[in-house]
């Protein structure tokens, strides 16, 4: 992976890019490089879109509600994580933006609200977690943003599951006691991956049912100790990284 340095400020614009574009920036976006930072023309900041890797701009002639950005140079090549995706019971308000922004910057490819029967939460605000997602990205140097997915319900999930990508469910009452082993033993299944993590109080049995009896299931446990969801958010991504994922490479 390419190297990043942190400074210039980071902006995810959502617009093509490519060397002599202009980019329009919105008006959170303006306000926040204008009047938050003191940006003025000639001013260099870092963007990036998720497609066309990360460029040098600079800020164009405007005012302090609108400005242009100039793109100068490719600062780097886009890269891409691996093929993960995040499937999760909602959590609450503070500790759904925390786990969105974790799983970001852990590299997950996709994020994916799952209604289970303990699901607490059941109204979620999708553009508030692509938000969380994009904050986390611009934060941490990340050069894609996951693909946020309407909710879903788990029987919904379960029945459509695609058979070329393995599933890793995270439950506290799995007979895999040794997660990393149990990992690595499917390291030739796992081109294709996805992690799911129940809501707190975990699986309904009717819900651990259906997924023991999948063929493209992995069922592990995190440990001893019952971790809270958006623990046991990272807890996971950092195991499934270091053991499918690209901190091998």
């Amino acid at each position: 992976m390419s190297r990043y340095e942190f400074d210039a400020p980071r902006l995810f614009v959502d617009q093509p890019m490519s060397e002599g574009a202009i980019l329009t920036m919105d008006r959170d976006q303006a306000n926040y490089l204008l009047n938050v930072l003191r940006l003025r023309e000639g001013d260099k900041i870092l963007t990036f879109n998720g497609r066309n890797g990360e460029w040098l701009a600079s800020v164009g002639p405007g005012s302090r509600k609108s400005a242009p950005l100039m793109l100068e140079r490719q600062t780097r090549p886009q890269e891409f994580g691996p093929d993960l995706h995040y499937l999760f019971a909602p959590l609450k308000h503070a500790r759904l933006d925390y786990m969105v922004q974790k799983a970001a910057e852990m590299g997950v490819s996709r994020l994916s609200p799952v209604f289970t029967r303990r699901t607490q939460n059941t109204r979620i605000n999708l553009e508030r977690m692509r938000a969380n997602a994009i904050e986390a990205a611009e934060q941490c140097g990340i050069l894609c943003v996951p693909e946020v997915d309407e909710p879903v319900k788990f029987e919904q999930i379960i029945a459509n599951w695609p058979a070329d990508r393995l599933l890793i469910v995270c439950d506290e009452d799995a007979p895999v006691l040794d997660p990393v082993r149990a990992l690595e033993a499917v390291k030739e299944k796992a081109a294709k991956t996805a992690l799911l993590i129940g809501p707190e109080g975990g699986f309904d049995p009717a819900e651990r049912k259906l997924f023991g009896q999948m063929e493209g299931a992995l069922i592990i446990s995190l440990g001893p100790r019952i971790l809270r969801a958006d623990t046991a958010a990272v807890a996971a991504l950092a195991l499934v990284q270091a053991t499918l994922g690209d901190w091998r490479s």
